[in-house]
């Protein structure tokens, strides 16, 4: 089995790699392929990262993982949601104070969806199911976070995750994309965010994934 793992920054995995003693680039779990792929933070990062990977290897499945802002309420910080749709919420045209999106437009979608791969479904079963939007500035202001939550109702937002689903589905690659809260989307507060709690959270939930899977 060959499977890519992209995450943004080393830092958000870095327990995952030391714990099967991964670095960037092809490694090996027992006669598993993994392929590790640390892209940078941002949509356009991702998507040049991804397009150069893929343009010379192929994989049997694909996951993201990293740290995320919650709009929902209802989750905690640290708990881990797996994104089962995601959506360049910035894609599109302004027309005064109201948002045209790229799909209103007729050039495109915003949307991107998983193509599923199935035992990664069954492991991946009691992850909480979430809806994401992937930007370019986190929102921070109270009249943009309510105006994106009145169009869109995401559960979480992050910097890539469209991104990547978008270059996996031009490939057929199945994927998941895998995230853990590190803070609520709000007016910007650091003192209220716990991304060390997000990152042990996500590291845990990425080690047992892999060892169910090759049994390492």
């Amino acid at each position: 089995m060959k499977s890519l793992i992209v995450s943004a920054t080393e830092f958000e995995i870095a327990p995952f790699l030391l714990r099967f003693n991964l670095q960037q680039g092809i490694n090996h779990i027992g006669t598993n392929q993994v392929f590790i792929l640390i892209t940078g933070v941002g949509m356009v990062a991702t998507a040049f990262a991804m397009g150069q990977i893929l343009s010379t290897q192929s994989f049997d499945f694909a996951v993201n993982a990293g740290i995320a802002g919650s709009f929902n309420s209802n989750l905690k910080l640290g708990e881990i949601v797996q994104v089962k749709e995601d959506c360049f919420s910035e894609l599109g045209a302004a027309d005064g104070s109201s948002f045209i999106s790229i799909d209103q437009l007729g050039f495109g979608t915003r949307i991107a969806n998983p193509i599923p791969y199935q035992v990664l479904n069954v492991l991946t079963s009691t992850l909480i199911k979430a809806k994401g939007i992937t930007v370019n500035t986190v929102h921070g202001s109270e009249q943009e976070i309510a105006t994106i939550i009145q169009q869109l109702q995401p559960d979480v937002e992050s910097m890539e995750g469209a991104a990547f689903f978008y270059s996996c589905n031009k490939l057929q690659i199945p994927s998941i994309q895998i995230r853990s809260v590190s803070n609520y989307v709000e007016r910007r507060d650091t003192a209220k965010w716990d991304i060390p709690l997000a990152i042990q959270m996500l590291n845990q939930q990425l080690i047992l994934l892999y060892q169910t899977l090759y049994e390492a």
